[in-house]
């Protein structure tokens, strides 16, 4: 008998294209065998899956940075598991491996964009979703290449408890800059501030940005690392410094809006302080991802980065009610999905 006879693939299919936020009538539940993989590809077995703001778009119809969803794909999604059957050469069983393998409990894979990976007891599977993963790498690569940042300039970072904002920060410390977040809640600002060691937060939903973002960054902004858009990029916008670089990750104030959302009242402080705000997609950094893997692996082992992990432990099927979570802004840093 196959060591795959008698396993079930529980899958997540985009039904409908939402409006606004998924709601449970976006999705589809299904289900099927688990195969023998053909030559050359492997079967992973999912245990962890990303849960990430992109994924709203992924689920809209349109032109953009990678192609939607398709009506009865299983959702795409990062995700971390185990080889459990293998007819390709580069993977054997009982590999841990990330790749793009969608919101279900088994994939069939060739191997292509799939990395092998090592957890040990000090950096699970999680991380390699996390610091040591896509987010991970946006930080770096907005921060350094996009935000061109130099030692000791002001940085200010909007959705800095989350995935990408939490690591952005660190990395900016590490450079010895002035850090501002901006989270949340007063448990995500102290998070911030005591143990990741930005030298500011400011409570976006108890405070006035621009008034706070005076008194926290006096002398103006060099870099802003947006994560979030909308009104408090405009706030941000009124406090650059000549020369400033605003690196554009995302949008998620606006990623279920209903209608079009308006564009920057203040952008012509671009001009004014010959700033420049560009946007930018980590899968264009692919071929320096090792290098600045391996510099971010050295900085978490010296206790200079720290990852934060949102662990939810699930069946498949509860996806997208975990995927809620981050639009109402219940998560601190990077949320995952563990299949239990």
């Amino acid at each position: 008998m196959s060591d795959m006879q008698g396993l079930t693939n529980h899958q997540v299919r985009l039904a409908a294209r939402p409006n606004g936020l998924p709601g449970p009538d976006v999705w589809d539940h299904t289900t099927e065998p688990v195969g023998e993989p053909a030559d050359g590809r492997f079967v992973v077995q999912v245990t962890h899956v990303s849960l990430d703001p992109a994924m709203r778009g992924w689920m809209n119809a349109g032109k953009s940075y990678a192609p939607p969803v398709g009506i009865g794909e299983v959702m795409r999604a990062l995700a971390a598991g185990r080889v459990v059957a293998s007819k390709n050469p580069g993977f054997a069983v009982g590999d841990h491996v990330t790749g793009t393998f969608g919101v279900q409990s088994y994939a069939e894979s060739d191997g292509t964009g799939v990395q092998k990976v090592t957890p040990t007891d000090d950096v699970g599977l999680p991380t390699y979703l996390a610091l040591l993963g896509m987010t991970g790498m946006t930080a770096y690569f907005g921060l350094f290449d996009v935000g061109a940042l130099r030692d000791g300039e002001t940085v200010v970072v909007s959705g800095a408890a989350g995935a990408v904002g939490s690591v952005a920060g660190q990395l900016a410390k590490i450079k010895g800059c002035r850090v501002v977040g901006i989270a949340g809640g007063p448990e995500k600002c102290a998070w911030i501030t005591e143990e990741l060691g930005f030298d500011a937060a400011i409570d976006y939903r108890a405070e006035d940005v621009k008034k706070a973002l005076r008194a926290a960054a006096p002398d103006g902004i060099d870099v802003y690392f947006d994560n979030v858009g909308g009104d408090i990029l405009d706030a941000a916008l009124t406090r650059l410094r000549h020369g400033a670089r605003i690196p554009i990750c995302g949008a998620i104030s606006t990623y279920n809006a209903t209608e079009p959302p308006p564009g920057p009242a203040n952008y012509m402080s671009l001009l004014v302080n010959r700033a420049r705000m560009e946007g930018f997609l980590v899968f264009d950094y692919v071929e320096k991802f090792p290098q600045a893997a391996n510099e971010m692996a050295g900085w978490l082992r010296e206790g200079k980065l720290h990852s934060r992990e949102d662990v939810v432990s699930g069946q498949v099927s509860d996806f997208g009610d975990v995927l809620l979570r981050l639009f109402r802004g219940e998560n601190t840093g990077k949320l995952v999905l563990q299949i239990a």
